[in-house]
């Protein structure tokens, strides 16, 4: 695990924008497209508008949804309409290239079915997508993979839905899609993300997000969610350094 320490959460972002722009010309330059996950939170929000003014072969990336809540079209609780204003209104991002979670289909099971199929087409089977962008939460969760939720325990399924969750019902990928993938990449910031950083760091299982097992994660922190971490956990730079934003 590759842990990376930044001052504070603009310079994640920044950083975070970065690893997907290197990432995304190194994808399209070896196989011809870019497959990127993304999940919603303020600080990744500030990442892909940064990202938008970065070189990238916007024509040949694809962007699928790590997670959504299950609401109304155009309701602000969905991550797409953030995604959108973000994002697609500021990069030449095709409309086409964006594929949205069905999460307004009344049978949500068979959405989920069907959006599975769409990572399928866009990484094989079963899907291998280039970067995973995941957020933490302060209780361990990651995408939308809840403590105590059957999603969990999925490992034939690329899509779930979860139970309620803070108010809402959730679409969400599921850990053999993240543990597939090129990269991995936490954004996490904030002092009460610390010990759900720590948790990740030491490969926890009790922790949703220790669960995963890919072996090529890079975790971008600032020195608030790093707090907790001893200086061997850190993998990088100095908290008061920038590093720069390459893949390993």
């Amino acid at each position: 695990m590759n842990i990376r320490v930044f001052p504070d959460a603009a310079a994640v972002a920044e950083a975070g924008a970065d690893v997907i722009a290197d990432a995304a010309r190194t994808a399209v330059g070896m196989w011809g497209t870019f497959t990127l996950a993304v999940s919603g939170g303020h600080t990744p929000w500030v990442m892909l508008r940064a990202l938008a003014n970065r070189d990238v072969p916007w024509q040949r990336v694809k962007i699928v949804q790590v997670d959504e809540r299950v609401a109304p079209a155009k309701s602000r609780d969905r991550n797409i309409e953030h995604l959108r204003e973000t994002l697609l209104e500021n990069a030449p991002v095709a409309p086409k290239n964006l594929f949205a979670m069905p999460v307004d289909e009344s049978d949500l099971a068979a959405a989920a079915t069907r959006y599975a199929r769409t990572l399928e087409k866009l990484g094989g089977s079963p899907p291998v997508l280039d970067v995973i962008h995941l957020g933490l939460g302060a209780d361990g969760h990651t995408a939308s993979l809840i403590p105590g939720d059957p999603v969990l325990e999925l490992t034939e399924s690329w899509v779930g839905i979860t139970g309620a969750y803070q108010q809402h019902r959730r679409m969400t990928l599921t850990y053999p899609v993240l543990d597939r993938a090129r990269t991995v990449l936490f954004v996490v910031t904030g002092e009460e993300k610390a010990e759900a950083l720590l948790r990740l760091s030491r490969h926890d299982g009790t922790s949703p997000a220790g669960r995963i097992t890919n072996s090529n994660i890079i975790v971008l922190a600032d020195r608030a969610a790093a707090s907790r971490l001893e200086n061997r956990d850190r993998r990088g730079c100095a908290p008061d350094r920038q590093p720069e934003g390459t893949m390993r």
